[in-house]
């Protein structure tokens, strides 16, 4: 009876294990053929593509993860992602701080990372990639392999660089203009003083000849006073439409413009805009610059503002009288022109130095100012490739010092 009940189960058994081995067999070719088909699209496609262990070695890489990196298949595999993209023995985060490893993080979060790194290409230059890393994970829910996407989006990140320096530059040309309309107002009032005196001077001189001209023939005295009266007017004449053909000229809107310019004569505009108000405000000026063009490439409308602010921060600073000192001098053994605009004002407070540049910032009373100033003149500095340093002294004075790059 035993013998019989065997014989049943033995055939259960075996079909079992018939059965069993098909499904192996159909799992082993669909996992064949999954395989088959991940390694297609990994080779076939455009993104480089690299199969990492958890020990940051390269276990596989596509066509174009090697033409990325410019080295061969044999090269590749079995070195560390590591080595081959920055040479350096540790990962990234390690190597350079402040990087962020993709690898580093999915090995710790066990999810997707995205990060933007930078590569020396082929030809030495900077490479910018887009890496994305997804892990594979086994049963258990371990990272078993990163799966890692390269894609070069230097040509992208460039043309995205260039506009955004483009709007910067935009930006600060309109700052700049509305700033120049700002300092126009500020001028005006002083240039109508300026211009009003030689005026009643014109009048009173041609009161005079008409009184002259009134009593009849004009002896060879009143002939010698008529000249000197018209050479006078003259030159007064002259002396206001210089001033009129100044405003007008500081007040024209023009496109920016980066051209051979020399400093002392921008500076030289400058002052000539804002002597009479210097003159208003008790402010003795000295001026020290050097005897020769200090030429640079700039934009004469944006050095303009920048002087101008610079001078009317140090009226502000002087408001019942001091000193104000505009020195100019060349580095040749560093190419650079300093400028320096010292005035004998009551300083800059300690806590305020930290911010003095930001925009909106301002220690005048509301209604005094717009915190634009010196921000304008730190984003011109920088657009002409020049530094900008502050030194000053509380009830001593402030001086800007600032560096351009020679042409």
């Amino acid at each position: 009876m035993e013998e019989k009940n065997q014989i049943p189960d033995n055939k259960k058994a075996s079909q079992n294990l018939v059965e069993m081995t098909r499904r192996l067999e159909s799992t082993e070719k669909k996992l064949t053929a999954e395989k088959t088909f991940s390694n297609f699209l990994i080779q076939e496609s455009t993104a480089a593509i690299v199969i990492l262990d958890t020990d940051f070695t390269i276990i596989h890489a596509n066509e174009a993860y090697l033409k990325t990196v410019n080295k061969s298949r044999e090269e590749v595999i079995g070195a560390s992602c590591h080595e081959i993209s920055h040479g350096v023995s540790v990962p990234c985060s390690s190597a350079f701080p402040g990087v962020k490893c993709p690898m580093v993080e999915t090995l710790r979060t066990g999810e997707n990372v995205h990060v933007i790194h930078d590569h020396k290409g082929p030809d030495g230059k900077p490479v910018y990639c887009n890496l994305n890393t997804y892990p594979i994970k086994d049963e258990a829910g371990e990272v078993v392999e990163v799966i890692e996407f390269w894609r070069d989006i230097t040509d992208e990140f460039s043309n995205r660089w260039d506009k955004q320096v483009k709007k910067i530059n935009s930006n600060i040309q309109k700052l700049v203009q509305e700033d120049r309309m700002i300092s126009l107002g500020k001028l005006a009032a002083s240039c109508a003083h300026e211009i009003n005196n030689p005026i009643q001077g014109l009048l009173t001189f041609s009161h005079l000849m008409m009184d002259i001209l009134s009593e009849g023939d004009l002896s060879a005295e009143s002939l010698e006073e008529f000249k000197d009266h018209l050479s006078l007017m003259a030159r007064e004449l002259e002396r206001c439409g210089n001033i009129v053909s100044g405003l007008l000229s500081f007040s024209r809107e023009s496109s920016v413009e980066y051209k051979q310019a020399d400093l002392n004569e921008i500076i030289n505009s400058v002052l000539s805009l804002t002597r009479h108000k210097l003159a208003l405000g008790n402010i003795g000026l000295i001026i020290d610059l050097f005897p020769e063009p200090l030429m640079l490439e700039g934009d004469i409308n944006q050095l303009q503002q920048c002087f101008l602010n610079l001078i009317f921060n140090a009226l502000e600073a002087m408001p019942e009288q001091g000193h104000l000192t505009v020195v100019s001098k060349p580095d040749l053994d560093r190419n650079q022109a300093i400028i320096e605009i010292r005035d004998t004002g009551y300083g800059i407070p300690e806590e305020s130095r930290n911010n003095l540049f930001d925009p909106f910032f301002t220690t005048k009373s509301q209604g005094q100012g717009t915190g634009l100033g010196l921000s304008i003149v730190y984003g011109v500095v920088k657009n002409h490739k020049g530094t900008i340093k502050v030194d000053t002294r509380v009830g001593e004075g402030t001086a800007f010092i600032l560096k351009f790059p020679l042409s």
